[in-house]
């Protein structure tokens, strides 16, 4: 239960309230954006059966960092834990902070230190012992789950008080040839991120064999439906121009469902929603660098554990946050951080190659289902993206193999300290 719970919390979050507003400022079409959706869920889904396979036959918590490390090498694992160290959770903690701070801005308070405030707050409740991250991450879950269900139930119940804009029109395959929706799937797939959550505590689980697919393909699957009825809730009841270049796109809609004054309500609710994002990453992230801390000299500090808590790895990890807050705008972050998940989560895919070629699952192992079709489109539609990506917004991914130059340099480094 709390895994898949888990996983629910790491993937709703900013994007499904946030990133509609981006989409619509190059694409047009309803049912584009549906489609958008429904594709974001379909690729989740085939990352999640893919990493259960993968996890079942490498039980070990550490994410992509232990599954690349030894299904391809050390060095390939390594770049992928530095990419989960420097971004990977730290960029959707800050994304999520800064969210909060939009929709429920305080007088007097910047929404920098605002969003700095959060961070620091979620980082002291994780400090305290598992049975506390459990229980906060289990009861903020349930409640962001019962606003959503409310939120869809009376979306779809009630009638538009706009001209309905649900209509297919042929031009739509037009767009889905168009760059922008490559761009745009970064920004779903970023929605969707958080899939994998579970496989960085798998040693976590008490039988990783079931729990960890569970939580996994549950979640997901779960989540894929939430977030397409939501989507066709916000396109019924609010008109695109009001949608447009907008964060707060759960508030613009409330405005429309309900009232302007239930909107203000509705963004303080969403805000608090975020919150619970906010801390299944910041209690999944310190794992990766422990897990490393174990194996390079470099981060051997961060692995150190009180009662299960990697406090020094958590203390890392708000310090990479707050440095992104201070220097990244919400946008270059989400592009930043979603074409480098994209390179970590492709390769770990991939994975399931290797591991069909070494030998053939046991019985009672867990094998993805209609092999390879999952694992050619997951690969297929992530290299699509980031070449798109690479043409459209190419100073984001200058960031990002930047970022990933500096990983090999410690690698390097890490290497020549212990010969």
């Amino acid at each position: 239960m709390t895994g898949m719970a888990l996983v629910m919390a790491n993937m709703i979050g900013t994007g499904v309230f946030t990133s509609l507003g981006y989409q619509l400022v190059d694409l047009s079409n309803t049912y584009t954006i549906l489609i958008l959706w429904i594709l974001g869920g379909v690729f989740a889904l085939a990352g999640a059966f893919s990493y259960a396979e993968v996890g079942t036959q490498v039980p070990q918590s550490g994410g992509e960092y232990t599954f690349l490390s030894r299904l391809f090498h050390p060095f390939v694992g390594y770049l992928a834990g530095w990419i989960s160290i420097t971004v990977g959770f730290a960029a959707p903690i800050a994304i999520a902070a800064i969210a909060v701070s939009e929709y429920v801005p305080i007088s007097g308070l910047s929404s920098t230190w605002m969003a700095v405030g959060l961070v620091t707050i979620m980082h002291g409740i994780h400090s305290v012992n598992l049975k506390v991250s459990a229980v906060f991450q289990n009861v903020s879950t349930a409640l962001k789950l019962m606003v959503i269900f409310t939120f869809i139930g009376f979306g779809l119940w009630m009638q538009p008080g706009i001209d309905h804009e649900m209509v297919y029109a042929p031009a739509i395959h037009s767009e889905w040839l168009h760059p922008a929706f490559a761009v745009a799937l970064i920004y779903v797939t970023y929605s969707y991120s958080g899939w994998n959550a579970a496989a960085y505590i798998t040693e976590e689980f008490a039988d990783p064999r079931r729990s960890l697919p569970r939580a996994l393909v549950g979640g997901t699957l779960m989540v894929t439906i939430l977030y397409t009825l939501l989507h066709y809730v916000f396109l019924k009841h609010a008109p695109q121009e009001a949608l447009v270049g907008q964060v707060e796109v759960g508030a613009v809609v409330a405005g429309y469902l309900f009232s302007e004054s239930i909107a203000v309500w509705v963004g303080r609710v969403i805000a608090l929603l975020l919150i619970s994002s906010m801390s299944a990453m910041v209690w999944v992230g310190p794992r990766v660098v422990a897990k490393m801390g174990q194996d390079f000299r470099l981060w051997n500090f961060f692995s150190s554990l009180k009662g299960l808590i990697p406090v020094r790895a958590l203390i890392l990890q708000w310090g990479i946050t707050v440095a992104l807050l201070f220097t990244g705008t919400f946008e270059q972050i989400l592009i930043y951080c979603g074409i480098l998940l994209s390179i970590s989560s492709m390769l770990t895919v991939a994975g399931v190659f290797v591991i069909r070629s070494r030998s053939k699952p046991s019985h009672g192992d867990f094998k993805s289902p209609l092999y390879p079709f999952f694992q050619v489109f997951f690969v297929g539609v992530s290299l699509w993206m980031i070449i798109f990506t690479a043409i459209e917004r190419p100073w984001e991914v200058l960031l990002g193999l930047s970022n990933v130059g500096l990983g090999i340099l410690f690698y390097l480094w890490d290497r020549k300290i212990i010969s």
